[in-house]
């Protein structure tokens, strides 16, 4: 018997619930809170300040530092060991290279924009929500931008292309499990990150890849309301 329902209970395109607002942090430039399904991330940007020390500067635009954080006690799966990590490490760099294309820097040369994600709260999907909690986070900070970046994970569980995973469905040992976090600029429909864990076939990584653009397209809008009440 294969993975023919969620154990959710959702429809291989829906998303778990979801909760965005902005400014939730008082003494960062700017922050946000992106909750989806028991994930919970929070971040908070600090700058653009000057950049020390100076070897590490860039004369022609600032740079972004990203540092992504799962507080040990944070949820599903294995206790996570304080301070940092290689995954960490590896999440913090994808999560600049997701953020970089839609962020103005070369207005701030010599400058850094600091961005940091904290998750209490974990159930999968952890970098996707840093990275859609961090773009709301640098829109509330001030800094330019050309669009928001939405972030999901997709996948295969066994014959199910879904959209969202949760931890059940990762650690699903009944046939063959491909996670695959994905992030979209909205207006363009570019694809700003792609990872994968696992195996999938092409015909369902191009499915589980359409789903995940409209599924970004749902969470733009989200980013954007969280915006707004706001401001």
């Amino acid at each position: 018997m294969g993975y023919d329902k969620r154990v959710d209970g959702r429809k291989p395109d829906e998303l778990r619930p979801i909760v965005a607002k902005a400014g939730v942090i008082k003494r960062a430039d700017g922050s946000a809170m992106f909750k989806i399904g028991d994930t919970v991330a929070y971040a908070a940007v600090y700058g653009p300040r000057d950049l020390f020390p100076k070897f590490l500067q860039d004369p022609q635009r600032g740079i972004l530092r990203c540092k992504y954080n799962m507080m040990p006690f944070s949820g599903a799966g294995d206790r996570v060991r304080p301070g940092g990590s290689r995954r960490s490490k590896e999440i913090s760099m994808v999560t600049e290279k997701a953020l970089l294309p839609v962020l103005n820097l070369e207005d701030f040369p010599n400058a850094v924009v600091d961005v940091f994600i904290e998750l209490p709260q974990t159930d999968a999907g952890t970098r996707c929500a840093g990275i859609c909690a961090a773009a709301i986070a640098l829109a509330d900070a001030g800094l330019s931008m050309k669009d928001m970046v939405a972030s999901v994970s997709v996948g295969k569980v066994d014959n199910m292309v879904a959209v969202d995973l949760n931890y059940a469905e990762e650690s699903y040992e009944g046939g063959d499990v491909a996670d695959v976090p994905v992030a979209f600029i909205p207006r363009t429909g570019q694809i700003s990150l792609l990872q994968m864990d696992g195996l999938i076939d092409g015909e369902s990584l191009k499915r589980a890849l359409e789903m995940g653009r409209k599924a970004c397209m749902q969470i733009s809008e989200i980013q954007k309301k969280a915006l707004k009440e706001k401001f």
